[in-house]
């Protein structure tokens, strides 16, 4: 893996993503809305690519030529009923197999490893979303790394634990998961799983 592209890597956990591919060496394409939400210290290492994840020639433009796509797409804390979501992902799947790249790492919501009893109601609309991306993961064919994190926590990178189909634990800090999402890429025994991800508690 020498070259990636990042959707949603403007946010808090696409901005960790992007920190790790950078550290490791990474050549990052960065599909950006508008300028304002580039933070400044990308803009002379990242190539930036305006766009929209809705839109396929824009997700299309973006991974021409790269060797895998990490999504880390997001609300920004709105939680109503949104497509935006899925269609971003239907559009990335068929744009890779068009330019015969195979290989992804998608986050999501580690609620889809629970009953939907266990969601909150205020998640419900955008746990209905999260499914949508992991049915379409699912059946894309492709060697998908679909990452089911639980709550994202702004804290120092510390042991995780990755399992797969199980929620291991309660929380992950934005550091370990934006590392997974980049290193995963080159993780094999990870292709075709549905991952989840948490710090791992310390031992007396």
């Amino acid at each position: 893996m020498q070259r990636i592209a990042i959707i949603g890597g403007t946010g808090m956990t696409g901005e960790c993503a992007v920190d790790h591919a950078l550290e490791k060496g990474l050549k990052v394409r960065l599909l950006y809305r508008t300028e304002a939400t580039v933070p400044e210290r990308f803009k002379s290492k990242v190539e930036l690519v305006k766009g929209d994840a809705t839109k396929y020639e824009d997700v299309r433009r973006l991974i021409e030529g790269v060797d895998g796509v990490a999504v880390v797409l997001g609300t920004r804390n709105k939680l109503e009923a949104t497509t935006e979501l899925s269609q971003g992902t239907a559009n990335l799947i068929k744009a890779m197999k068009e330019e015969k790249i195979t290989k992804f790492s998608i986050v999501m919501s580690s609620f889809l490893l629970r009953t939907l009893k266990e969601v909150p109601a205020v998640f419900h609309k955008l746990n209905e979303e999260h499914q949508r991306m992991l049915d379409l993961t699912k059946a894309s064919g492709l060697d998908y790394i679909a990452i089911l994190p639980p709550h994202i926590a702004d804290e120092p990178s510390t042991a995780y634990t990755v399992v797969h189909d199980e929620a291991p634990y309660r929380l992950v800090s934005k550091h370990d998961l934006g590392k997974f999402i980049i290193d995963s890429l080159d993780q094999p025994e990870h292709y075709g799983k549905v991952c989840g991800i948490g710090k791992t508690p310390k031992t007396a």
